[in-house]
């Protein structure tokens, strides 16, 4: 919906027509707060974006459909849980069985997953080799989505690497990927760290989740970890003269995704590149 601007270059007031999208977390941020409501300012949409959490998943995803809110972002812990909650669930999300974007078309929510939309972006965009080998780093969810935008883009020769043996060996079976329970000897074409290794305020931060010789023989360092976007690993990387792919590359990606459903309007790479700057600032 878009807004009359008025002579100083601003949106008019909150109204009744203001649309509302949300965030649902267990531990809600400021990032998505930022990205979106940064966005509705500069494209003078009357939107406003508003961040929660809650102790009952079942009552807020009612809310969603009840009040008509136009777009709710999931994050953990809820990613699985608003699955039997929603009416259409879109391939991006059943591929991982996750959750975190919803979009309420007059009372019909519709789910999906951006991390794996933004994922297979970068793919292209970076003209990745599906020939090439993969070699994950995590098991979490978000490896979920990585390693399933890897291997439904073709790559079908790849690693798993992760401490806990259960769900690595889980989501490398999944993937038809190898499991190994440490980097060791192991190197790729594509490595991708998909855990808090080198996250700002970890206790890892300081660290890189690939040693120098892993770094070196790859064709592609890939680093899911959004804060700082220069993390130890991507520093490595640039050093060695490896091409990189970032984590603010990610966000921004998957953010804009959700952007894009919620409002009908997609940002310019300009925009979403500045929208993303603040976001994490």
């Amino acid at each position: 919906m878009q807004a009359a601007i008025d002579a100083a270059g601003r949106r008019p007031p909150l109204s009744k027509d203001t649309r509302l999208c949300i965030s649902l977390a267990g531990r809600p941020s400021n990032i998505g707060t930022r990205f979106h409501n940064h966005l509705y300012d500069e494209l003078a949409l009357d939107f406003i974006y508003k961040a929660f959490t809650t102790t009952d998943i079942v009552a807020a995803i009612g809310g969603v459909r009840a009040l008509g809110i136009r777009g709710c972002s999931v994050s953990m812990p809820f990613k699985q849980d608003v699955i039997p909650l929603v009416d259409t669930v879109e391939p991006s999300a059943r591929a991982i069985d996750s959750v975190n974007t919803i979009v309420n078309d007059e009372g019909h929510l519709t789910a999906s997953n951006t991390d794996y939309i933004a994922v297979q972006r970068l793919i292209d965009e970076h003209d990745l080799d599906s020939n090439d080998t993969v070699l994950i780093r995590g098991s979490g969810g978000m490896a979920s989505a990585v390693g399933a935008a890897f291997r439904d883009s073709g790559f079908h020769s790849g690693v798993v690497v992760a401490r806990n043996p259960q769900a690595g060996r889980e989501l490398a079976d999944r993937l038809g990927y190898g499991y190994a329970p440490g980097v060791g000897g192991q190197s790729a074409s594509i490595i991708v760290n998909v855990t808090p290794i080198g996250m700002a305020g970890g206790p890892e931060e300081s660290d890189a989740a690939f040693d120098e010789a892993t770094i070196t023989k790859a064709h592609t360092v890939f680093d899911v970890v959004a804060l700082p976007s220069e993390t130890p690993l991507i520093k490595a990387a640039r050093a060695a003269g490896v091409p990189v792919i970032t984590g603010a590359e990610v966000i921004a990606l998957q953010a804009a995704e959700q952007f894009e459903r919620y409002t009908g309007v997609r940002p310019t790479p300009e925009q979403i590149t500045e929208a993303s700057a603040i976001s994490r600032a």
